[in-house]
């Protein structure tokens, strides 16, 4: 209607309808998107909405294979990756068991230390569960994801061991559901609300030959560990794609300038002569065809240092000389490398291991960011496989009676609590840490508990080890700055007494403020007064 009305008022009044059109075009500018016109800027940019399936599936495969050469072949890639492998397993976890039963948490986590050996967790027998893991981060980043497929075998500690499995391992050719109320989609049947419920596994040796018939594995018995990024995201996509494109332009670059260095660096000498030494002239000294053809070639057709070399008559040397020197490329590499970096969520110092610019603050803050980064991939990994894996050998362990739970089936979710305290990182100023550490213990910010999980250990287990150490150097006589109390309702005795028959132990740190804030050699008070010599430094 508004066009129609438009040629009419452009009709009768020329001017009219022109100022009509330029407020018009004015109107449409100021609600619109510059990132959304195809103006001379974005006429060439042209993208399609699609899901997000659609998206990935024609490119998922040339994808992958780009990013495995990268992994292959390229450094600044590895950087990368070898970032995320150190941050996410790094030294792996510890598995703490919170089940109502100390004795039982003991006996668990004891049993998981010995299936994390590579002889009872892989079906393979080749890997441990750490390295397992390492290998899962890995292929996240550059194929996209992993799978593990849980098989039920006899010889190890419990029936259960894991199988490692590509994702080129779906049969993408697969269309036929084996439930007719469900679809297949790159090799995974999924239902109506598009959760998978089995996986097609390619059968086939591992050189490539004799294919068969694709095993049909259910999804309670496959562990998919990918990033899903879109509601309607089926199957992964390699992590590194953001980078692909610019880290193999800076490896094309490298190899360059590493060719013109090389070229500029040999030293060569030509020598030209207006009279030929060979040629025509050599069947007058007894040189047949065949020897002036070969005379008048060059072998090889490249410079190597030291060469002396000698023209052919009416040959001249011309150089080509590429603009740039080495020090423009050190600045270019060090540009990419911090985008390569940014679009993987890193800071530049984390994929270049270059601290020549750094300074302790902007080191830490750098640290603190990149942690940010690695502790969603953490959360996924211990979600979607740990968790996953440290039920399933639970439930093995009990089926198997290697774990005595009577009480199991009827509240099972009680005895699969547990925690995963990653190994301790070491930070750049120990004492600057462990001032920290001190304050935030003593202004109750932290509590004892907290400190020792982020230290990797267990709270109970490092006041045990405390106690044994603090005993033992007791008896050989040796001061190691610490103060341990027997402590009974009735009084507190000294520890080199005779113990009572229920002693309750605890630890004070010698030169400890008291409660009068004097710094004392480890008095206590049972009853909220001090007991002068009832402790013993040893």
């Amino acid at each position: 209607m508004g066009n129609v009305l438009d040629n009419i008022i452009g009709f009768i009044s020329p001017a009219a309808g022109a100022k009509r059109e330029a407020w018009r075009r004015h109107l449409d500018e100021q609600r619109s998107y510059d990132a959304g016109s195809y103006d001379r800027l974005n006429a060439g940019w042209i993208a399609y909405n699609q899901s997000a399936e659609q998206t990935d599936r024609y490119s998922r495969d040339t994808v992958r294979a780009r990013a495995r050469d990268l992994e292959r072949n390229s450094d600044m890639a590895n950087s990368v990756i070898g970032a995320y492998k150190r941050n996410v397993v790094g030294l792996g976890w510890t598995l703490q068991a919170r089940t109502p039963s100390e004795s039982l948490n003991r006996k668990i986590e004891e049993a998981w230390t010995q299936w994390c050996k590579r002889k009872n967790c892989d079906v393979t027998e080749t890997q441990s569960f750490n390295q397992m893991m390492r290998m899962a981060v890995k292929r996240k980043k550059v194929d996209g994801g992993i799978l593990f497929k849980k098989c039920y075998t006899s010889g190890g500690l419990v029936p259960f061991k894991l199988q490692a499995l590509e994702v080129d391992e779906l049969d993408i050719g697969r269309a036929a559901p084996r439930d007719s109320r469900c679809r297949v989609i790159g090799g995974i049947e999924l239902n109506t609300y598009n959760k998978a419920v089995g996986y097609w596994i390619q059968q086939y040796s591992i050189d490539g030959f004799g294919q068969m018939e694709p095993v049909y594995v259910p999804a309670k018995d496959i562990i998919y560990y990918f990033t899903k990024d879109r509601p309607s995201q089926i199957r992964e996509m390699s992590d590194l794609a953001p980078a692909i494109t610019r880290v193999r332009d800076a490896n094309e670059f490298m190899t360059a300038v590493s060719v013109k260095e090389r070229i500029a660096a040999c030293l060569a000498v030509f020598i030209k002569k207006i009279t030929p030494s060979s040629g025509n002239f050599g069947s007058f000294r007894g040189m047949g065809p065949q020897d002036a053809k070969v005379s008048g070639d060059y072998e090889g057709k490249k410079i190597s240092p030291g060469m002396i070399k000698e023209l052919n008559a009416g040959d001249e040397i011309q150089v080509v000389n590429p603009t740039g020197q080495a020090t423009d490329a050190a600045s270019y590499i060090k540009l990419q490398q911090r985008l390569i970096g940014a679009g993987q969520g890193l800071s530049y110092e984390a994929t270049s291991r270059d601290m020549s610019q750094s300074n302790y603050s902007s080191a830490r803050q750098g640290i603190i960011e990149d942690e940010q980064t690695y502790i969603e991939d953490v959360e996924l990994l211990q979600e979607v496989v740990m968790d996953e894996v440290y039920e399933t050998f639970i439930i093995s362990g009990v089926l198997s009676g290697l774990f005595d739970v009577p009480q199991f089936w009827e509240d099972k979710q009680k005895y699969l609590k547990h925690e995963w305290v990653a190994a301790p990182k070491k930070w750049i100023d120990p004492l600057k840490e462990a001032n920290a550490t001190k304050i935030a213990l003593q202004t109750g910010q932290k509590t004892f508990q907290q400190i020792a999980a982020e230290n990797g250990k267990d709270w109970k287990d490092q006041i045990d080890e405390t106690v044994a150490v603090l005993e033992y150097a007791r008896k050989k006589g040796v001061e190691l700055g610490g103060v341990i109390f027997d402590r009974t309702e009735a009084e507190l005795t000294p520890a080199n007494k005779k113990e009572p028959e229920s002693p309750a132990v605890s630890i004070v740190p010698a030169g400890q403020e008291d409660g009068d804030g004097q710094s004392g050699a480890g008095s206590v008070s049972g009853e909220g007064q001090q007991g002068e010599g009832s402790g013993t430094s040893v």
